[in-house]
């Protein structure tokens, strides 16, 4: 800039020179020294002409003129202030829209996973689609029998979720925790940054005393002390050597693991008959230049030939067995991505319906502007710098509305947290960021330019003495301009119409998935999560005498009507699956076998639930005291294989019939009613087995009780009971029914409730942008209408006019919506529950909806329109 102030100094020194020299030329010709010096100025020619032409032949005119043009748009934003607020406004609403969106989409569905070259990780899982279960994991045995097999894969590990209990006596936490092969980080691609990795020696339950920590837990549980290696922690009571550090920030997928143990195992349970018992998942790491689909193909011959080892290999391929091989995180999203692509969509339309409303508020303030291009047009100016300075003036709007939208766009993130963004599959991943920020940045502008084309163009077709004369005589704006802001109306109206259809269909999906009965009493019921450690509680008498004492205990609180313990809660998102034989029935070949939900109770479980007994008995906790072998079954259960009735009395075998002894078969003593076992809207009944906790136990257990009270109330108390029993066995995940329900709700609810939200800013800038068209017309129109009820028109007749042009608009906006809504609602198909693709309620509510606010805000102007006094308007003119 200083130099460029330097050239022009120069410049007009030796223009002065020259004009000097002229003069002083024409006094000694004898002219007078004021006629001199006019001529010397008329013969040098126009200063400004041949400053420009030196700028050019610099390079430098471009820059004056984008300074130029920027300063006479910052003069225009000043000088209309209401305008600049509105758009600034609208653009920072919906810039920040999309962005809070964005951020989810991009670090959840585009982002890659932080891990070396994460595109060739894949994991490996097994599906029995015939038997009612679409994806059940993988088994131990897979991964021992696939280990160095499988050609494609440079590496493979298996890894198993679970949770056991940190710390020293007196002050443990139940924690998360990953049990993982030797294999596991460097599948990942992942080193340590202190330490080692497990060995395949570590792998078994004799040797298996080793941990590895995240540097959040060494920070933790070692005070920040970085001298951890070899030093003893305690987990589920039994001191693990630390024999290694991630490095800081590592985390694996959605998991809040801190702790990873080796995934250790015996000769059972790797064995073939363990092949199908699942709870292990499966990761692998391409080969490089090995394809998906080759992998895919080595782990289906592998399966062929290995297929008949397995006993039960006859019912597992009737069953539909197959084995999947998926990019990790394409798979690990899976079940989020067609919600996440519909926000985003949403947004999108929001975006752009703000769009067409500044479009048309400047297609209108350019229309006021006629008079003003056409002086410009008539004094010379190019079409080029018409567009220019238009061009210049929408992209700083676009700017600033952009960089007002970073602020509402990282508040917007922040809030995010409020809809449980951070629950969601990689959602612990979504934060405000410079890529996030120069993306958000780059739409402004685009967005700028598309808004900034219909204003050119309309500039362009602004004829200077069409103009002057227009604005001389008060005609109406050319027809092509009404027709292209009536035109934007339009389109205001469909999209926000097809928002309005979107969170109408998922308002009344998510209504519907409310209005299910989840087959439990929600209310007055309180559940929490009980870790039993192996160290303590060896074998099932262990853990029978800690259950019998706790609900003993429990039972005797104040306000506690019933307790229970079960292996696993209702819409807890854990299933735990087996096929059963029917003694004395025959199994019939080619008809595949059903995976059944199974669950070990004791106490009063079903009575603190609220679960009805439909025929027989519950079970009790002395039924895990005896040799007698009962069980419950839920009514799918009883329907599927007595649909006639008698289920009671009948007797079951777990798994197949092979090898069994007939004291090991299952008397069932009671059906009761069907719960909900995942979620709301899974309508497959599978159906559900209950078998007394002895011969269903696991380490990990609920403990349920149901009160009259409010159940957070007796948190406390509970707390209390468990430590007074094993001071170190913490209670943890204690959560009502209710909220456990409502928690389960949440990948639908906060959909719901942004397309909501979207759908209410869209129909109010809708409303807007008809409102202000509308009023331009009328004060554009304004002497026309004066002069027309000078000559006998009626105000009813001006009134419907107006009307009449915005219920067109109206229109055709809900046609080319209607269309719209239609394409929407088909691809919302997977996200809808009990909901019609374009339901007839939904459709109409959102029709009506648009048409009332539409209609009031062409309402106003054209009443305003009939209010026009002809002697004042033509007063005026």
């Amino acid at each position: 800039m200083i130099g460029k102030r330097k050239l022009d100094a120069e410049m007009e020194e030796e223009m002065r020179s020259h004009v000097e020299l002229r003069t002083q030329q024409n006094i000694a010709a004898g002219m007078a020294p004021q006629d001199a010096r006019v001529a010397a100025f008329r013969e040098f020619g126009s200063s400004e002409s041949i400053r420009e032409t030196c700028r050019d032949q610099r390079g430098l005119s471009w820059i004056d003129n984008l300074w130029r043009d920027m300063s006479f748009a910052f003069r225009q934003f000043r000088k209309n202030p209401g305008f600049t607020t509105v758009a600034v406004f609208t653009l920072a609403l919906c810039i920040g829209a999309n962005l809070s969106i964005f951020a989810v989409v991009d670090a959840i569905l585009v982002q890659p996973l932080p891990f070396a070259q994460a595109d060739r990780l894949v994991t490996i899982f097994n599906n029995f689609p015939k038997a009612g279960v679409d994806r059940y994991g993988a088994s131990l045995t897979s991964y021992y029998e696939r280990r160095g097999k499988i050609s494609a894969f440079s590496q493979i590990s298996a890894y198993r979720y679970s949770s056991a209990v940190i710390g020293e006596a007196g002050a443990t936490e139940r924690q998360d925790i990953i049990r993982v092969t030797s294999e596991f980080f460097t599948t990942l691609g992942v080193g340590l940054a202190m330490g080692r990795p497990f060995t395949e020696e570590e792998l078994t339950h004799q040797t298996d005393g080793v941990v590895i920590l995240t540097d959040a837990a060494r920070n933790k549980l070692f005070h920040g002390n970085s001298d951890v290696l070899g030093h003893l922690i305690r987990v589920d009571g039994v001191s693990k050597t630390v024999v290694g550090v991630l490095a800081p920030g590592f985390h694996f997928l959605s998991s809040k693991a801190q702790v990873f143990l080796p995934l250790s195992s015996d000769s059972e349970e790797r064995g073939v008959n363990a092949r199908y018992v699942t709870g292990t998942e499966e990761i692998a790491r391409l080969k490089p230049g090995a394809a998906l689909a080759e992998a895919q193909s080595e782990i289906d011959a592998h399966y062929a030939a290995h297929a008949s080892e397995f006993p039960w290999a006859k019912q597992i391929s009737e069953a539909g067995f197959y084995t999947t091989v998926a990019p990790l995180r394409a798979d690990h999203v899976a079940a989020i991505r067609p919600t996440l692509l519909l926000l985003q969509s949403g947004a999108l339309f929001l975006l752009f319906i703000g769009a067409v409303n500044i479009a048309n508020l400047l297609l209108v303030r350019a229309s006021s502007r006629s008079k003003e291009l056409a002086i410009r047009q008539s004094l010379g100016a190019s079409p080029k710098l018409v567009v220019q300075q238009v061009m210049v003036e929408i992209i700083l709007l676009g700017l600033i509305g952009g960089v007002a939208g970073l602020a509402v766009g990282a508040t917007g993130i922040r809030l995010l947290s409020v809809f449980g963004v951070d629950r969601l599959p990689l959602g612990a991943l979504v934060t405000f960021n410079g890529r996030l920020a120069l993306a958000s940045l780059l739409l402004s502008i685009v967005i700028a330019i598309a808004m900034a084309v219909p204003v050119a163009w309309f500039s362009l077709r602004n004829f200077p003495a069409v103009s002057l004369r227009a604005e001389s005589r008060g005609d109406t704006a050319n027809f092509a301009a009404q027709r292209l802001r009536q035109c934007l109306i339009a389109v205001q109206i469909a999209l926000a119409f097809v928002l309005l259809t979107g969170a109408g269909l998922l308002g009344l999906s998510l209504k519907r998935t409310m209005e299910v009965l989840p087959g439990v009493r929600v209310d007055n019921t309180l559940a929490g999560r009980i870790s039993l450690p192996s160290a303590s509680y060896r074998d099932d008498k262990a853990r029978l005498a800690f259950t019998d004492r706790l609900l003993e205990q429990v039972q005797a609180q104040p306000g506690v009507t019933a307790a229970g313990v079960i292996t696993d809660v209702p819409v807890n998102g854990v299933h735990e699956y087996n096929a059963m034989t029917i003694v004395g029935r025959a199994v019939e070949s080619g008809v595949p076998p059903t995976l059944h939900n199974k669950y070990g109770v004791m106490g009063n479980y079903f009575k603190a639930m609220g679960i009805p007994l439909r025929e027989g008995r519950f079970l009790e906790s002395s039924d895990s005291r005896v040799e007698m072998r009962s069980c419950v079954v839920d009514e799918d259960f009883a329907k599927l294989y007595w649909p006639q009735g008698g289920a009671v009395g009948q007797r079951i075998f777990e798994g197949p019939p092979q090898g069994r002894q007939p004291s090991e078969a299952f008397t069932v003593v009671g059906v009761v009613g069907k719960v909900k076992q995942g979620e709301l809207t899974d309508n497959k009944a599978n159906g559900a087995i209950y078998f007394p906790y002895r011969y269903n136990a696991n380490d990990s257990i609920f403990v349920v009780l149901s009160t009259g009270q409010t159940p957070d109330s007796l948190g406390l108390a509970l707390r209390s009971v468990v430590r007074g029993i094993d001071p170190d066995l913490p209670i943890d995940d204690l959560r009502s029914m209710k909220v456990r329900v409502a928690d389960s709700l949440i990948a639908r609810r906060s959909p719901a409730l942004l397309a909501g939200v979207f759908s209410i800013v869209a129909l109010l800038l809708a409303a807007v942008g008809t409102y202000g068209v509308l009023s331009y017309a009328v004060a554009q129109r304004r002497r026309e209408i004066a002069v027309r009820m000078a000559l006998g028109a009626r105000r009813r007749q001006v009134m419907g006019q107006f009307l009449r042009l915005g219920a067109k608009s109206l229109a055709g906006g809900l046609c080319a919506g209607g269309f719209g809504a239609w394409a929407m609602s088909r691809v919302m198909k997977s996200v809808l529950f009990k909901t019609a693709v374009l339901d007839a309620t939904v459709l109409t509510a959102a029709a009506a909806t648009m048409v009332l606010v539409v209609m009031i805000a062409v309402f106003l102007p054209s009443r305003r329109a009939a209010r026009i006094e002809p002697m004042e308007a033509l007063k005026c003119e």
